[in-house]
């Protein structure tokens, strides 16, 4: 953070501390776009104040322009001092979490801006985000194409319902979105195994035709992957699991070949979400770190700790424009965790979240989904294989602040 900031209406504002419950700020497609300015193709970097519903102005006190100190988030802030760090990693898109989670195992959109679905008027909605929620959002067929609403759905025309074809590929209503590989795809083809440890639907009706609706879930099912990909969905939710599992399978020294860890159950509030707890999300983070560090398969594991996006909140780094042609969105924090990171390490190469796909394909030998992945730097400087393993750091767990609590009601995702 620099000492002072200088706004585009000329407001200058000194970052502040944060309190324990992150501030609720909006960030929504507009507002990240309002906050990185793009004049002339270049990010200025300083439009917070322009954030939507005035959440980043001189009334709200500019409370977008603040951070949190080590002693914060104790668990991260030793994560990052022991092991390795990414000061130079973007996200793929200017999308809030639909979007933000959808390009973790696609390394594009796939047409989608990311804006959050929504109901459908007159269409009964199911629950979550994805194919079985029908709800719709934006979509273009091409870069900077006509926006149409279409289902919160990645279809795949080969799915089938008792011998039939699957409607619209797993879409609640016919949708012109095409299907688009992912990395589960490519971990199949090459007999490695995957799991997500998310939100699960807990109860779900299956129309006659075979489309489901997600009617009931544990917590956090919005934020998971797999319902937005209907291949998943309807032939691989064998591979979703509770967040709380993770710990035992890395106790258990059985962890699969890939996984990717969301809030859900009851780690819901523990996000790190605007409205919700940072010593909850940090304590959380500890109990994911220390069940990895110090289970069997330790020495053969990279943690890549991040966040799905910005938050709204300031930062000066400008986002460049993906491969594919589409605007990067704001700088995410990324954190490493592995015994063959550089220690101390700062690793300032730009990447994207699509770096995090680079470094599994190259790790396994695995071809790249698309440009965006295939010419992502994979992180390659943080990492030394000849060193002497790094070994396992404490942890702390504290109790949430006393008369803390959590918002709910800031928890929600507006676009």
């Amino acid at each position: 953070m620099p000492k002072s900031v200088t706004l585009s209406n000329g407001a200058v504002v000194q970052p502040k501390d944060n309190p324990d419950v992150v501030p609720n700020v909006n960030h929504s497609i507009t507002s990240q776009l309002k906050a990185m300015h793009i004049v002339n193709g270049v990010p200025q970097m300083n439009g917070w104040e322009n954030l939507v519903a005035g959440s980043c102005n001189a009334n709200s006190g500019y409370r977008c322009i603040s951070g949190y100190k080590p002693n914060q988030e104790p668990n991260l802030s030793r994560l990052a001092l022991h092991f390795a760090i990414s000061d130079d990693t973007f996200t793929l898109a200017d999308s809030p979490s639909w979007g933000g989670h959808l390009n973790i195992v696609t390394s594009n959109m796939d047409g989608f801006p990311g804006n959050v679905p929504k109901r459908v008027p007159g269409v009964k909605s199911g629950t979550g985000w994805g194919c079985d929620s029908n709800r719709v959002t934006p979509w273009a067929s091409s870069l900077g194409g006509t926006l149409q609403s279409v289902p919160s759905c990645i279809p795949d025309p080969k799915l089938t319902y008792h011998g039939s074809p699957l409607p619209n590929g797993g879409a609640f209503e016919p949708t012109p979105v095409k299907y688009e590989p992912t990395i589960m795809d490519e971990l199949k083809s090459a007999h490695l195994s995957w799991k997500f440890y998310s939100g699960s639907c807990t109860d779900e009706s299956v129309a006659s035709n075979g489309l489901k609706t997600c009617t009931k879930e544990d917590g956090g099912y919005s934020w998971a992957i797999c319902p937005s990909i209907a291949q998943c969905l309807y032939t691989q939710t064998h591979h979703i699991a509770d967040p709380d599992t993770f710990m035992k399978d890395a106790s258990a020294g059985t962890l699969p070949s890939f996984s990717i860890i969301t809030p859900a159950g009851n780690h819901v509030a523990d996000s790190e979400h605007n409205g919700f707890s940072m010593t909850a999300g940090d304590d959380w983070v500890g109990q994911i770190a220390s069940s990895l560090m110090n289970g069997p398969d330790w020495d053969s594991s990279a943690l890549f700790i991040t966040w799905d996006d910005c938050g709204c909140f300031y930062d000066q780094a400008k986002p460049e424009v993906n491969p594919d042609g589409t605007q990067q969105g704001l700088r995410a924090p990324l954190v490493i965790v592995s015994p063959y990171v550089r220690p101390e390490y700062t690793d300032s190469t730009a990447t994207t979240f699509a770096g995090i796909l680079a470094y599994t394909e190259h790790n396994f030998g695995l071809a790249p989904l698309s440009v965006n992945d295939e010419n992502a730097y994979g992180y390659a400087n943080a990492f030394n294989y000849a060193q002497k393993p790094l070994g396992p750091i404490p942890m702390v767990k504290r109790p949430v602040p006393r008369g803390d609590h959590i918002h709910w009601w800031e928890g929600r995702e507006d676009t």
